[in-house]
């Protein structure tokens, strides 16, 4: 994979900021053409700098009221299908395999407290190897972005 260089930063630094960018909106920006912005992404996906780009959403604006943040202690060998199953569920937005006693850490968005409460009951503690639960709902969000900083 050859390196990226300054260019290809500023291609993924835009990208970072606005998903949903044109290729002839970031071929101004960039100083380049559109044909030679939408070659350098697809040469940066080809080789996985970039897996995906999409718009930003604020779950706020969708109504979602409750955000947290889940520390699954599962059985070991019951790790893949726990995973497996929590990976298909639409309420669970991130999902690690975490160091430590078999952990897995999830995030989910739900509507309130309840639609929360009625995943954990109905979908989450009746995984068969699921030992431990541990939940933090997020109060502020200061600071979110996905991808890493060049």
């Amino acid at each position: 994979m050859p390196p990226i260089d300054d260019t290809d930063r500023q291609i993924i630094k835009a990208l970072n900021a606005n998903g949903r960018i044109s290729y002839t909106d970031l071929a101004k920006d960039i100083g380049l053409s559109r044909v030679a912005i939408q070659a350098r992404i697809n040469a940066l996906m080809d080789d996985g700098v970039i897996e995906r780009f999409t718009a930003v959403i604020n779950p706020e604006k969708l109504g979602i009221s409750v955000s947290a943040f889940f520390n699954v202690e599962v059985e070991p060998r019951s790790l893949q299908a726990v995973a497996d199953a929590l990976a298909d569920e639409p309420a669970v937005t991130s999902l690690y395999h975490m160091t430590g006693p078999s952990k897995l850490h999830m995030h989910g968005l739900f509507t309130n407290n309840k639609e929360m409460e009625a995943f954990l009951n109905e979908k989450l503690y009746k995984q068969d190897g699921v030992v431990g639960v541990d939940c933090q709902v997020l109060i502020t969000r200061y600071k979110s972005r996905m991808g890493m900083r060049l």
